[in-house]
């Protein structure tokens, strides 16, 4: 599901910046069957990083099919390596996205601190919000409740504040979507 969502959006930027002519911005004038300007072609080493992260994501679907959870979480991991155009604001995208689905990974094995660790990471280097930004304080919302449930047995106290932190985070997610929200309704 997740690939599908970063594949569909990964597509839609590619066609959206594809279509749009810097020269034309009037869709009543603009020819069908003009071809895009070559400056307003997406730059082939961003359709390249992207294009491997998506195979990255396919891989890890792959291995988490078969169980394989650590190959699933080396895979993910694989993507934050990768090297974008300094100046592609889609690479905060793709790194935050993997951080989340490696997060999850890491929540699924017990490591819950390596899992708000890569959350965290995420969070420090972020240059805009957007969906997969509020994303990461979803999944940190997860950890949050998952330290919780640890806790409920032996630090009932600890566990509160575990929960509270999970509300604060999921708050923090539901305000960055409202905000892009009213920004997209705006911007139409």
């Amino acid at each position: 599901m997740r690939s599908r969502l970063f594949i569909g959006l990964a597509l839609a930027m590619v066609i959206a910046a594809w279509s749009c002519s810097s020269h034309d911005r009037d869709p009543s004038r603009r020819s069908v069957t003009q071809l895009a300007d070559p400056n307003d072609v997406i730059d082939q080493d961003l359709m390249i990083a992207l294009a491997q992260a998506k195979n990255f994501h396919h891989k890890s679907k792959v291995y988490m099919s078969d169980g394989n959870v650590p190959a699933a979480i080396a895979s993910v991991r694989q993507i934050l390596l990768l090297r974008f155009p300094a100046s592609a604001p889609e690479a905060d995208d793709v790194r935050a996205d993997a951080r989340a689905l490696l997060a999850k990974l890491l929540v699924s094995q017990g490591q819950l601190d390596e899992a708000m660790r890569t959350v965290d990471e995420g969070l420090a280097t972020i240059h805009r919000e957007s969906f997969f930004v509020a994303n990461l304080y979803t999944v940190q919302g997860e950890i949050h409740e998952a330290r919780a449930t640890l806790l409920d047995t032996t630090d009932k106290p600890k566990a509160v504040d575990e929960r509270r932190a999970a509300i604060t985070s999921y708050d923090r997610s539901i305000q960055i979507n409202e905000a892009l929200q009213k920004k997209l309704m705006e911007d139409r």
